[in-house]
């Protein structure tokens, strides 16, 4: 751990530490206008904030999606003044106003920093610890983007080398993601990556004594990372000195990512509120407010001061932008002049286009033939590694059972690792069994931009990934989930590995697009429409949930209309159909079955395979109804997993084989026959629908 003495040769002036002190009760006063916030944490780290802003970042807030710039994630997103105050104070393009209208319907400044709505934001964050995960994903997307543009350059040289910063507090690092992501960055020493640890012993319920007592340095050191603590000043405040000079060192550390612990104290200086719980989570109140501007040698009665010379020395940072760009620039172009062939692949991706003739990789699976939708999967990557550089991902640990290996051949490790694939540029991410993290990790890659990336695990773990899967959704990012062994036709694993309320529980999510295709050629043209559909622009972009087998199905012709969500697999005989079966998945083969058999005591049925409702939804009304007419009532619902989805489809009259409950363990064949996954059921149950809707 290097805790040196302070050799600094940071330029700060008097004007630097009145925008500080400004930062501090901006925060203070937006907290106490709107009544509610989290004012103390903001307060405390503005030296730390400004220093990176205004010091330390390469960044041109003129143009905050700069492909050249270093990131920065604020994890402990509660504190969104934090950030807010220096965007402003830097000139991203929050004004004053902003900050006054903090929290407040239809303003730039939200509760928790959002990506998307508020530009210099990276990414949203909330739920603690996810930017931590954010940040190692943006770090890992760094290396492979310099991969893929620039490998031979030396460390530093390459246009595309910069770092990401990542702002953390108590509550990220209690938090297990943290800890999972944190093991991960360690293990593949991301020397981009510099995390800052906000360490003010406070939490909701008071000091951090009540949860932890853990050595927390020990801990990242024992992860693997470049560790520094930074001493408060005598007065308690942040030293920026200190601060600035543990960065630069931490920049120095190429092998390994840096932890910067810096001991802080909550909503310093305020004199009564600091170092409490309430300043954590509420505003300080109007004397307090007042009472720390009389510290500060601000006007109690003013309420957020600006003066033109704080504000003037800090938007210079513009100024310093344009001039870091211009640099950038120049490297940039020796890098295109050198390198046109890599630049023509940059440009094409970062245009989000894919290349010319990719759809034709993509196999086409004979039919008849039972293949696992999984297999399947894996075929279809394989073959579009091939073609698209770009996209890449791995597994929880599970490869092998997810099909997700892109590339036996090389794997996205460090330069040192003992594996003969590894690669610190490689294809495949060995995640390791940290599914959460992982999730969080796509985020952040996803984020990075100019790459695509998959990850892949047991349907039933989604739960574990949960809340990054819903922040996926809510940033519009495109990454692809790969969810295998999705029901119990898994088997002899049992009820701990058989999703059974997944698939509705993951449609539920506003945004996400579950897929689950019926078999091998559904499964192509299901990687098709999702590469497809990738996007650069916010609000257009959506994640996807592939939900795929472990047992082989049947294998049908293809068919494009799969890619609508919704389509007509088998149509009726004999007549307008008198029922219509809609299966997803494995379960549409047995829907083929019940309708061979109702075809043949003459009852003309319709049998509709439906990947993805999200999908089949986006179409209009006239393609949903030519697919499901209004006029047929009697309609069954197949799907090994919770009904919940499937009432608004059947109606009334319909019928719903599903499954209400927990699975056991024992073969996948004896599962579907003991609980009515049966051709002889699914046709029963179409005949009490055709009497239902008769009556």
């Amino acid at each position: 751990m290097s805790n040196k003495p302070t050799t600094t040769d940071l330029e700060w002036t008097e004007l630097d530490q009145r925008a500080v002190d400004t930062a501090r009760v901006l925060a203070a006063d937006a907290v106490q206008k709107v009544g509610n916030g989290h004012p103390g944490t903001a307060m405390s780290l503005a030296p730390a904030a400004y220093t990176l802003f205004q010091k330390v970042m390469r960044h041109d807030p003129a143009d905050a999606d700069w492909v050249g710039r270093d990131r920065f994630v604020l994890s402990a997103g509660h504190s969104s003044l934090t950030l807010y105050t220096q965007l402003y104070l830097a000139g991203f393009g929050l004004e004053l106003d902003d900050l006054k209208a903090f929290r407040t319907w239809g303003s730039k400044t939200p509760g928790h920093p959002e990506y998307g709505h508020t530009t210099g934001v990276e990414t949203t964050t909330g739920p603690l610890g996810q930017g931590v995960a954010n940040a190692v994903g943006m770090a890992m997307a760094a290396r492979y983007e310099r991969g893929l543009f620039d490998p031979e350059a030396a460390a530093g040289e390459s246009p595309f080398d910069h770092f990401v910063y990542c702002v953390a507090g108590d509550g990220c690092l209690q938090e297990g993601i943290s800890a999972e992501a944190s093991s991960l960055a360690g293990h593949q020493k991301l020397g981009n990556l510099v995390l800052l640890w906000d360490d003010n012993h406070i939490s909701i319920e008071g000091d951090t004594e009540t949860a932890v007592s853990e050595d927390t340095v020990k801990r990242y050191e024992a992860y693997g990372w470049h560790v520094q603590r930074v001493a408060p000043k005598p007065d308690g405040d942040l030293d920026v000195n200190a601060i600035y000079d543990a960065i630069q060192e931490a920049k120095k550390v190429t092998d390994k990512p840096s932890f910067i612990a810096m001991r802080s104290i909550i909503a310093w200086p305020a004199p009564n509120a600091q170092n409490t719980e309430a300043a954590h989570g509420s505003a300080l109140g109007d004397d307090e407010v007042a009472a720390t501007k009389r510290v500060l040698g601000f006007d109690p009665e003013k309420s957020f001061e600006v003066t033109d010379e704080v504000i003037g020395h800090t938007r210079k940072a513009l100024e310093r932008g344009r001039a870091a760009r211009a640099v950038w620039e120049k490297s940039f172009q020796q890098w295109r002049d050198n390198n046109p062939e890599r630049a023509a692949e940059y440009d094409r991706i970062a245009a989000g286009e894919l290349p010319k003739g990719w759809q034709d990789s993509i196999p086409v699976f004979e039919p008849g033939k039972g293949v696992a939708t999984r297999a399947a999967s894996g075929k279809v990557l394989q073959a579009l590694g091939a073609v698209i550089p770009e996209l890449w991902g791995g597994s929880a640990d599970l490869a092998g059972s997810n099909n997700t290996t892109i590339d036996k051949t090389s794997s996205f490790l460090p330069a040192g690792n003992p594996l003969p694939e590894a690669d610190p540029y490689g294809r495949t991410i060995h995640f390791g069994i940290r599914e959460h993290a992982m999730a969080a990790e796509m985020n952040g890659i996803a984020l990075h931009g100019n790459t695509r990336v998959y990850g892949g695990t047991f349907l039933v773990f989604s739960d574990y990934m949960r809340n990054a899967v819903r922040l996926s959704a809510l940033m519009h990012l495109p990454v692809t989930y790969v969810w295998t062994h999705d029901s119990i036709g898994l088997g002899e694993d049992g009820p701990t590995h058989q999703p059974v309320e997944h698939l509705a529980s993951l449609r539920a999510i506003p945004g996400l697009n579950v897929v689950r295709p019926a078999d091998a050629n559904e499964t192509a043209i299901a990687w098709r429409e999702i590469l497809t559909r990738w996007t650069k622009e916010f609000g257009k972009g959506a994640p996807h949930g592939l939900a795929l087998t472990r047992q082989g199905v049947p294998t049908y012709e293809p068919n494009e209309d799969a890619a609508k969500g919704g389509y007509v697999l088998f149509d009726a005989e004999g007549g307008e159909p008198e029922v219509i079966l809609i299966a997803t998945g494995s379960e549409v083969h047995v829907a083929v079955e019940a309708r061979e058999r109702l075809q043949a005591d003459g009852v003309p049925t319709r049998v509709v395979s439906m990947p993805s409702v999200e999908w089949f939804e986006e179409q209009d009304q006239g393609y949903r109804d030519s697919v499901l007419p209004p006029a047929v009532k009697a309609r069954v619902a197949v799907e090994a997993g919770i009904g919940l989805t499937w009432h608004k489809y059947v109606g009334d009259a319909g019928r719903i084989v599903s499954l209400e409950h927990f699975g056991a363990s024992a073969d996948g064949k004896v599962l579907f026959e003991e609980f009515g996954f049966t051709a002889e059921n699914v046709a029963a149950q179409a005949r009490e629908s055709i009497a239902a809707a008769q009556r």
